[in-house]
C-alpha cells in the first residue's frame, strides 16, 4: 500500500490520496564488481610557493652540499617561482656559472654582500629550461657521437653581465675572493653541528 492515504471524517475507512510511484533513476547493473572501486578524492591542497629560509637572503654566500660544484662557495641573488635559488659563483671568480640550487642543499654562511645594485630580474625558470632531447631510435647506437653541445651566445652575455656586476662588489671586502675561491671540505674529528659557518 505505497502512497499516501486519509482516514474519511466520521468512518473508520482510509482513502487513498496521492499515489507514489517508486521509478529507479538508473538501471541497475546485471553484474557487481567482487571489490569495491575506490573513486580518487578531488585535490583540495592549494600549491603554496616554497618558504625560504630565514638565514638565506639575497647576497648570502652559501656552501653548495650536493651536484657538479659540491663545495664551491656562490652567492645567492633570488628566490625563482619555483622554489628554486638562482646562485652564481661568479664564473669568473670560482667558475661556478649562473644556476638553480635546491635549498635543502646549501649551507647558509654568516657572510653577505649587497647585491641590490645586481639586476636578476629577466631570469626566472623557463631561462634554464633547455630543448626537448630527441627520442634515440635504434639505430643510434651505430652512428656516430653528436658534437660537444655549445653554449649560446646569449646565455654567455649574460654570465659575463652578472660578472661584471658582481666582481667589484666582491672587491670591497678584503679576501672575499680568496673565501669564495676556497674548497669547503670536512676533515676526520670535524663536527659541523658544532662549525659557526
Amino acid at each position: 500500500r505505497t502512497g499516501v492515504w486519509k482516514k474519511k471524517s466520521g468512518s473508520s475507512v482510509f482513502e487513498k490520496v496521492l499515489a507514489t510511484e517508486k521509478v529507479a533513476k538508473t538501471k541497475s547493473p546485471r553484474f557487481y564488481a567482487p571489490e569495491d572501486v575506490k573513486k580518487p578524492l578531488a585535490k583540495k591542497a592549494n600549491i603554496k610557493p616554497t618558504k625560504l629560509r630565514a638565514s638565506i637572503t639575497p647576497g648570502t654566500v652559501l656552501i653548495l652540499l650536493a651536484g657538479h660544484f659540491k663545495g664551491k662557495r656562490v652567492i645567492f641573488l633570488k628566490q625563482l617561482p619555483s622554489g628554486l635559488l638562482l646562485v652564481s659563483g661568479p664564473y669568473a671568480v670560482n667558475g661556478v656559472p649562473m644556476r638553480r640550487v635546491n635549498q635543502a642543499y646549501v649551507i647558509a654562511t654568516e657572510t653577505k654582500i649587497d647585491v641590490s645594485s645586481v639586476d636578476v630580474s629577466k631570469y626566472d625558470d623557463s631561462y634554464f629550461k633547455g630543448a626537448k632531447k630527441e627520442k634515440k631510435s635504434g639505430d643510434s647506437m651505430f652512428k656516430e657521437e653528436a658534437a660537444k653541445k655549445e653554449l649560446s651566445a646569449d646565455y654567455l652575455a649574460n654570465q659575463k653581465a652578472i660578472d661584471a656586476a658582481l666582481k667589484p662588489i666582491i672587491a670591497k671586502t678584503k679576501d672575499l675572493e680568496a673565501y669564495l675561491k676556497a674548497h669547503f671540505s670536512l676533515k676526520d674529528g670535524d663536527r659541523p653541528h658544532l662549525m659557526k659557518f
